[in-house]
C-alpha cells in the first residue's frame, strides 16, 4: 500500500496548506485569537514539515517496495490484482469493525464555537497574569533572584526592567571570580531561558532556530575576540594598580577600603597607610578577602575559561532577546508605572474587561457590535492608552479640565497646566513667535498668550537695545589738565565743587 500511502501523504500536505490559508484570511478579534491562530498555523507547519519528509522517504524507496508496487499493478492482470487488493480491505475491516475513519477534508476545518481546534494549544494557561497575553514581560521571579546575588545593589522593579540586560560596571559591579559563582550563573541561565520561552510564545510563526543560530556565531566571533563586554583581557593581579571595578570605572578601586583614588602614586602611598592594613585585616579576619591569584594547574584553568565563556553566552542571549523585545520592554515599563498609579479597584476592573474582551465562543455579532458602540463618555474625559477614557480622580489631579487659549499658537487651546506650561518651548508656540518677528530672547515671554502684549515687550526690549546702543557710542571723555580722562558728567560734577 505505498501508493496509496503516497496519495494519502499529498492530500494532507493540500488540505494543510488549505487550512493554513483560511486562517490567514481571517482578521482575530483580539490577542488571544490572534495567538491562538498563529500557534496553530505553526502547528500546521509543523506537520507539513513531517509529512514531508514522509513522502520524500517514500520518493527515495531506499527499500525497493514503491518500485515493486508499481511492477505488480503495471504488468500482470490489473483486475486480479484489484480484487486481491479488495480482499485485504475487506478482511482488515471484518477483524476491525468499530476502526473510526479519518476523513482528512474535515480534519482541518474550523470547529463550531465549544470544540477544541486541531493543534490550537490552550493559551490561557500558556501566560501568566503579569505577561497578558504576551503584551507585557514578567520578570518578578527574576528580580528576586537578582537581589539575592551577593555584592548587588538593592534596585526597584522599574530599575530592573530598565537594566536587567547590563552586565557590566556601575549597573552591576559585580568583579569576575563573582560572576563565576553557581548563584549568579543559575541566575543568568534562568533569564535567558525566560525570555527565550516568552519570544516562542510570542512569535510562534518566525523561524527562530535561525535567529539563535545567528546570535551563537556573534557571540562565537566576539569571544574569539575578546571584544565581550565584560570578560576582556584582565590586568595582572601583581601589577601596579588594580582598576576599579565599581563606581565610575575611571580611578583605581580600593577593595578593602572600598575607595577610589585618582591617582596611582596616592594609591601606593595609601596601600602603606593604618588604615588600610586595618580595614585589610578586618576583611581577613570576617573571610570577606577577595582570592589571591596564584598558581594554578593547566585543568582549572580549563574549566574556569569554560564557565567563562558559559556565563559570557548567556549574558549575550539575553542581550539580544531584550533586544528583539524591545517594544515589549517599553510596554512592561509603561504598564509599571501605570499600575503604581491606579487603585486595587482598579486593576481588579481593568482585568475583568481583559478577560471579558478575550473570552473564547463570543458570538461575531456581540463583537461587531461592542466594536461600533461608542464608548460611555459623558464628562468627555482623555482616553488612555486603551481606548478608554482615564478615571476621573486623574482627571482632577491633573486640572485637565481647565483650558488655556494661547492666541500665538493660533488660538490653540491646551487643556492643563502642564501642557499648557510644556508648549511654551515646543515648535507650536515658537513658530508662532517667529511669525511676530520674534527672533531672541524667547524665554522672556513665557506666560504670554497675546499677540498685542508679545508684540509690546519685543517693543520695549529692541527700544531698551537701541537706547543702550546709543550710550554706548555717544560717552564723551573729558581730560583735566594734569591729563586726567572721566566722562564728561563726572567732570562737570567736580568743576562745580571747584575740585578741578
Amino acid at each position: 500500500m505505498v501508493l496509496e500511502d503516497q496519495r494519502l501523504l499529498h492530500e494532507d500536505l493540500e488540505r494543510l496548506e488549505q487550512g493554513i490559508a483560511e486562517r490567514v484570511a481571517e482578521e482575530p478579534r483580539n490577542i488571544r485569537e490572534r495567538l491562538a491562530r498563529d500557534h496553530q498555523i505553526a502547528g500546521f507547519l509543523n506537520r507539513i514539515e513531517e509529512q514531508s519528509k514522509r513522502l520524500l522517504d517514500i520518493y527515495k524507496d531506499a527499500e525497493g517496495l514503491r518500485a515493486q508496487e508499481i511492477k505488480a499493478v503495471s504488468t500482470g492482470d490489473p483486475f486480479e490484482e484489484f480484487y486481491k487488493r479488495l480482499g485485504e480491505i475487506k478482511d482488515f475491516h471484518k477483524r476491525y469493525p468499530n476502526e473510526p475513519v479519518e476523513s482528512l477534508e474535515k480534519a482541518y476545518k474550523r470547529r463550531p464555537p465549544g470544540e477544541r481546534e486541531p493543534f490550537a494549544p490552550d493559551i490561557d494557561s500558556m501566560f501568566t497574569g503579569e505577561e497578558m497575553y504576551g503584551q507585557y514581560l514578567d520578570l518578578i521571579q527574576p528580580h528576586e533572584e537578582y537581589l539575592n546575588l551577593p555584592g548587588v545593589r538593592r534596585i526597584s522593579y522599574m530599575q530592573y526592567i530598565d537594566q536587567f540586560d547590563i552586565f557590566t560596571p556601575p549597573q552591576m559591579p559585580l568583579k569576575r571570580h563573582v560572576k563565576l559563582s553557581d548563584a549568579y550563573f543559575q541566575y543568568v541561565g534562568n533569564l535567558a531561558s525566560y525570555l527565550e520561552s516568552f519570544i516562542r510564545r510570542v512569535r510562534p510563526l518566525e523561524d527562530l532556530d535561525k535567529l539563535f543560530a545567528s546570535w551563537d556565531e556573534e557571540f562565537e566571533k566576539l569571544w574569539a575576540a575578546k571584544e565581550v563586554p565584560g570578560w576582556g583581557p584582565e590586568k595582572a593581579a601583581n601589577g601596579p594598580a588594580q582598576p576599579k571595578t565599581q563606581g565610575t570605572g575611571e580611578g583605581i578601586w580600593c577593595p578593602d577600603c572600598e575607595k577610589e583614588f585618582s591617582n596611582e602614586n596616592t594609591y601606593k602611598h595609601h596601600l602603606s597607610g593604618k588604615k588600610h592594613i586595618r580595614a585589610a585585616e578586618a576583611k581577613k579576619a570576617n573571610g570577606n578577602s577577595e582570592p589571591k591569584p596564584g598558581p594554578i594547574s593547566a585543568m582549572d584553568a580549563s574549566l574556569r575559561s569554560l564557565k567563562e565563556r558559559a556565563v559570557a553566552e548567556r549574558e549575550h542571549r539575553i542581550r539580544c532577546l531584550t533586544k528583539a523585545l524591545k517594544s515589549e520592554r517599553e510596554a512592561t515599563r509603561v504598564n509599571v508605572e501605570r499600575k503604581q498609579g491606579m487603585t486595587e479597584r482598579e486593576r481588579q476592573m481593568e482585568i475583568e474587561a481583559l478577560l471579558a474582551d478575550n473570552e473564547p465562543g463570543r458570538k461575531d455579532e456581540e463583537s461587531e457590535e461592542e466594536g461600533e458602540g461608542k464608548i460611555y463618555n459623558p464628562l468627555k474625559l482623555p482616553l488612555a492608552w486603551d481606548g478608554k477614557p482615564i478615571p476621573y480622580w486623574l482627571y482632577k489631579l491633573h486640572g485637565l479640565g481647565v483650558e488655556f487659549p494661547c492666541e500665538i499658537c493660533g488660538n490653540f487651546v491646551y487643556m492643563g497646566r502642564r501642557a499648557f506650561d510644556k508648549h511654551f518651548s515646543e515648535a507650536r508656540h515658537l513658530y508662532g513667535l517667529r511669525c511676530l518677528g520674534i527672533t531672541s530672547q524667547t524665554n522672556l515671554f513665557r506666560e504670554i498668550t497675546k499677540i498685542e502684549d508679545a508684540l509690546k515687550l519685543w517693543e520695549k526690549l529692541e527700544a531698551d537695545r537701541r537706547r543702550e546702543k546709543e550710550q554706548r557710542d555717544n560717552v564723551v571723555q573729558m581730560e583735566d589738565a594734569e591729563g586726567n580722562v572721566m566722562p564728561e558728567r563726572i567732570y562737570n560734577d567736580l568743576q562745580k565743587q571747584g575740585l578741578l
